[in-house]
C-alpha cells in the first residue's frame, strides 16, 4: 500500500530491563515528540515516564484487548499522530503482542521504526559463556511439564545455542526436564539482568540444578543453553 504523507510514524522504543540508566538519549527524545505512548501497563510506563519528566496520554495494548486496541491505534496514525510502542520492560514486540500492531500498521501503509536498546535475550546471552554467533530464542517454555518434554524433544538436534524465558516458580522443573530431556548440557541462567541483585550462574545442567535446589528463586530469568554438540 502507498503511504500518503498525512500519516503518522509507529515508533518500536525499547525501555530499560532493570537500571533505568539503560535507556538511550533516543528513546528519551521520541518519547517526548510523540503524540500517544502504547504500553503493556500503564502504572509502569507511568512511572519511566515519571522519572524522565515526561508527560504524554498513554493507551494499553495487551493480549486480551490487542484486536480492538490495534485498530483504535491504527485510527490514530491514520489521522496523523506519531505514536511510541513500549513493553514493560525492553524492546517492544518481542515475546508480547506488539507484533500483531506492527503487523498491522505495515499493512496500512504506515512507517514502523525501530528504536534500539534493552534485550534480556542478547545480554543473557552475550555473558553467558555459550557460542553466539548462532542462537534461536524460543520465548517461554511452555508451563506444563508434557508439553515442555515435547517441546525440548524437538530441539534435540538444534546444534545452535538455545536462550528461553523462565519464571522463578518454573526453573527448577524446567532444568530437570532439560537434563532428562536433552543431556547434562552447559548452561547460563541470568537473573535480574541489569538490576541490584544481577547474577549469572553457569555450568553442567545438573550443577545449575543443584545449586538453585538450596535457592529462594525471585526475579526475572533467561535461561541460555547449550545445543546439540
Amino acid at each position: 500500500m502507498i503511504k500518503w504523507h498525512g500519516m503518522g510514524t509507529l515508533y518500536l522504543v525499547a525501555t530499560p530491563i532493570g537500571n533505568l540508566g539503560d535507556i538511550t538519549f533516543r528513546a528519551i527524545k521520541t518519547l517526548k515528540e510523540v503524540d500517544l505512548v502504547v504500553c503493556e501497563d500503564t502504572r509502569v510506563t507511568g512511572k519511566l515516564l515519571s522519572h524522565f519528566k515526561i508527560s504524554k496520554p498513554m493507551e494499553s495494548f495487551f493480549e486480551h484487548n490487542e484486536v480492538i486496541k490495534a485498530r483504535k491505534i491504527i485510527g490514530y496514525l491514520d489521522a496523523g499522530q506519531n505514536v511510541a510502542v513500549v513493553s514493560d520492560a525492553g524492546m517492544p514486540g518481542i515475546c508480547d503482542p506488539g507484533y500483531r500492531l506492527v503487523k498491522e500498521a505495515i499493512d496500512a501503509g504506515i512507517t514502523v521504526v525501530p528504536i534500539p536498546g534493552p534485550s534480556a535475550v542478547v545480554s543473557a546471552l552475550s555473558a553467558s559463556g555459550l557460542p553466539t554467533d548462532q542462537f534461536i530464542f524460543v520465548g517461554f517454555l511452555p508451563q506444563k511439564q508434557g508439553k515442555r518434554c515435547n517441546f525440548l524433544e524437538s530441539l534435540k538436534q538444534e546444534s545452535r545455542t538455545i536462550v528461553a524465558y523462565e519464571s522463578p516458580h518454573r526453573l527448577i522443573f524446567a532444568l530437570q526436564d532439560i537434563l532428562t530431556v536433552l543431556g547434562d548440557r552447559p548452561v547460563c541462567v541470568a537473573r535480574e539482568i541489569s538490576k541490584m541483585y544481577e547474577g549469572f550462574k553457569r555450568g553442567k545442567v545438573s550443577e545449575v540444578l543443584e545449586y538453585f535446589k538450596s535457592k529462594e528463586i525471585k526475579g526475572e530469568l533467561t535461561l541460555v543453553f547449550g545445543g546439540n554438540s
